[in-house]
């Protein structure tokens, strides 16, 4: 497995966590967000989601699909400025800036991995 799919497949299994969690104990993940506890569908929903990306993520990784791996280093990248403007608008406490730090940290790591199988 190349460095580049490497790093997708691990996040591909971050996502999968945290959309189960979304999935089946939903208020456990909001409380550490800031966000009030929910009885409605919609965070199960975007878990459900989550899950579905993440399969994605790792058969894409495990396939070796360079084109795929490639398209998701900016969409990842840009879950920073979508959480501070949802910051900034007064939807979510400053708190989730943190979770969008995996999402680029992890696109910065793919861009790397990018950057140096090619050299290789």
């Amino acid at each position: 497995m190349s460095q580049a799919a490497r790093s997708l497949f691990v996040f591909g299994f971050y996502i999968l966590g945290l959309g189960a969690v979304l999935l089946v104990v939903p208020n456990v993940a909001l409380k550490v967000f800031g966000f009030p506890p929910t009885q409605e569908v919609y965070i199960r929903i975007a878990g459900m989601f989550l899950v579905f990306l993440a399969v994605y993520d790792i058969l894409a990784a495990r396939a070796e699909l360079r084109d795929f791996i490639r398209w998701t280093v900016p969409v990842r990248a840009s879950v920073i400025g979508f959480f501070a403007v949802f910051v900034l608008l007064g939807f979510a406490k400053p708190v989730l800036l943190l979770l969008s730090l995996v999402d680029l940290a992890s696109a910065a790591w793919t861009g790397w991995a990018l950057k140096k199988d090619s050299a290789a």
